[in-house]
């Protein structure tokens, strides 16, 4: 079933090895050009919106509502929930991909509930970006608590014209791969049934109703 890895696309647990010649540590250092300096202000503007969810006084309810706004307008998300679903997103009738989406939307907001209380009361801080293919990758640090990821790459596309999340990398580790290889492991382990899938999904999300940060 999807697990716990299917953790933060947006604060930095979304996790994908991103294709790239050489190592994202460079990153930290190089200047970006416009694209770069775009998706730098975007990924600063979205920590921010997602730090202050943590550290307000909001109920659960409304913490949690606020992390869909956010996901909803920094998120690629039909992109990555395709992605994850591989070659079974064509295999699976209209209804299913429907309620394949909606699940995958909703799980991916439960996620991000249940990581973002490790940030609550740190700073993150941004660096600068660095092209990798039709991408752009920005590297934060999170300061002020030891976490299990200090460092998070954020995979930022800006060929639409607005800047979209399309993947974060944690310790060279890719959710967008790593989420994948979840959701094909279970379809192998139920007949590969993409309706055994979003039952599986569907279960998880009843289990876990009321995560918040």
């Amino acid at each position: 079933m999807p697990t716990r890895r299917t953790a933060l696309i947006v604060t930095g647990a979304i996790a994908l090895r991103i294709t790239s010649p050489k190592p994202i540590g460079d990153a930290w250092a190089q200047a970006g050009d416009q694209a770069g300096d775009q998706a730098v202000r975007f990924v600063k503007s979205t920590s921010e919106r997602l730090t202050a969810i943590v550290n307000s006084n909001d109920s659960p309810q409304e913490k949690r509502e606020r992390i869909k706004n956010v996901i909803d307008a920094t998120v690629d998300v039909d992109d990555l929930g395709r992605f994850c679903l591989g070659r079974f997103w064509r295999l699976a009738t209209l209804d299913q991909q429907k309620q394949y989406m909606a699940l995958f939307h909703d799980l991916l907001v439960m996620k991000v509930a249940a990581h973002l209380g490790e940030y609550k009361g740190v700073k993150v801080d941004v660096g600068l970006a660095r092209r990798s293919a039709d991408t752009e990758i920005v590297i934060t640090r999170i300061e002020g608590r030891t976490t299990a990821t200090p460092r998070v790459d954020w995979v930022v596309s800006t060929t639409s014209g607005t800047p979209k999340i399309v993947d974060l990398l944690a310790g060279d580790t890719s959710l967008r791969l790593t989420q994948s290889a979840d959701f094909i492991a279970y379809l192998a382990h139920h007949n590969y049934s993409v309706q055994d899938l979003i039952e599986g999904m569907r279960q998880m999300l009843a289990r876990t109703p009321n995560v918040s940060p």
